[in-house]
């Protein structure tokens, strides 16, 4: 099932959305859930849209916690002059970072080198502490697609990564959740991100040094994770710097697509 949140007459919703994995927006429609999902479980109502109708929003805003997961591929690590690290390696993003599908995001003025990181993105649904790999399908909720915005010139500058990966807008998500992959079915999906409809990254998550189900019970162990809490997994080899006017769309295989505007 994709569960997504969307906006009718100014009034944000969850809903469930109905139609085939490929169709066009035009032949989607949305049928309204009752409630939260991540607290009431998913209860269709007998209202629907038409998805060309309705302005979809992120997914999730975090109650907690965004963790992404650094140098998680080995081409993206030695692109950027890193080595490949022996454990997963945390970072965290607030949730003032979160925007959703085709929503702009403000580029800072304190820094000219943004770029794009295309990512498999775990939404956590239930809370959960010290979770063995063979129980991850238990606390997770589903799965949608991440754009790690960095903003490369104060990556390096900074001893800290919060404002480089922090800022407003920095993590798109979207465009739904997409509740029907377990974590076996992550271990080889196709990760590509277009830049103004030029293919920039493409790569597949097989090659991801830590899989989905290492990396959520690595994050248990060190954070109490909540309901709806968010983890991006690393991106692909392929990134580069945006700039205000452009748009970027990243995709994830059996999830969908994300895109993203950016202005100054």
């Amino acid at each position: 099932m994709r569960i997504a949140r969307f906006v009718v007459d100014a009034e944000p919703q969850y809903g469930l959305i109905e139609g085939e994995p490929d169709a066009p927006a035009q032949d989607l429609e949305v049928v309204v859930l009752h409630g939260d999902p991540f607290f009431q479980g998913i209860q269709p109502t007998t209202t629907r849209h038409r998805l060309a109708d309705v302005r979809l929003v992120a997914p999730i805003i975090p109650r907690s916690k965004i963790v992404g997961v650094g140098r998680n591929w080995a081409d993206h690590a030695s692109e950027l002059g890193n080595e490949v690290p022996d454990s997963p390696q945390f970072f965290l993003k607030p949730n003032t970072s979160v925007v959703g599908p085709g929503e702009p995001v403000t580029l800072p003025s304190w820094t000219e080198q943004v770029s794009y990181e295309a990512e498999l993105a775990v939404v956590i649904g239930t809370i959960c502490k010290d979770v063995p790999a063979d129980r991850v399908d238990d606390v997770v909720f589903g799965y949608t697609v991440g754009n790690d915005l960095t903003a490369r010139d104060a990556q390096k500058a900074d001893l800290q990564w919060a404002r480089a990966k922090g800022f407003d807008g920095s993590c798109p998500l979207g465009p739904w959740i997409e509740t029907g992959l377990k974590s076996a079915d992550t271990e080889d999906l196709g990760i590509r991100m277009e830049l103004d409809g030029a293919l920039v990254q493409d790569g597949r998550t097989a090659d991801m040094v830590f899989g989905v189900r290492e990396i959520v019970s690595a994050v248990s162990q060190a954070f109490t994770l909540l309901p709806g809490d968010v983890i991006l997994t690393g991106t692909p080899a392929g990134v580069g710097l945006v700039e205000a006017g452009q748009r970027t769309e990243a995709t994830v295989e059996g999830i969908g697509t994300l895109a993203t505007l950016y202005r100054r």
